[in-house]
């Protein structure tokens, strides 16, 4: 699992009226560039009627990505 602060959300609108949130990863280049690449991690299987809703329910996928973060260090 990515750290959190290495994930980037957005919202695409795939057709009109058809908005899907994605989660992408941040990759860090060699230590001679700063440039960052970004790669899916992942991303809505249905869409949303709204901009905001898809929006909402990308902040709430990475909530639960946070959540089972926390949960597994302290676990360990």
């Amino acid at each position: 699992m990515p750290a959190l602060n290495d994930l980037a959300l957005t919202v695409e609108e795939h057709e009109p009226g058809q908005f899907f949130w994605t989660l992408l990863e941040a990759h860090h280049g060699d230590a001679s560039t700063e440039t960052l690449d970004y790669r899916v991690y992942r991303t809505a299987a249905s869409p949303q009627a709204s901009y905001s809703n898809a929006m909402a329910m990308g902040v709430l996928e990475l909530q639960k990505i946070s959540a089972a973060a926390n949960l597994a260090g302290n676990a360990g």
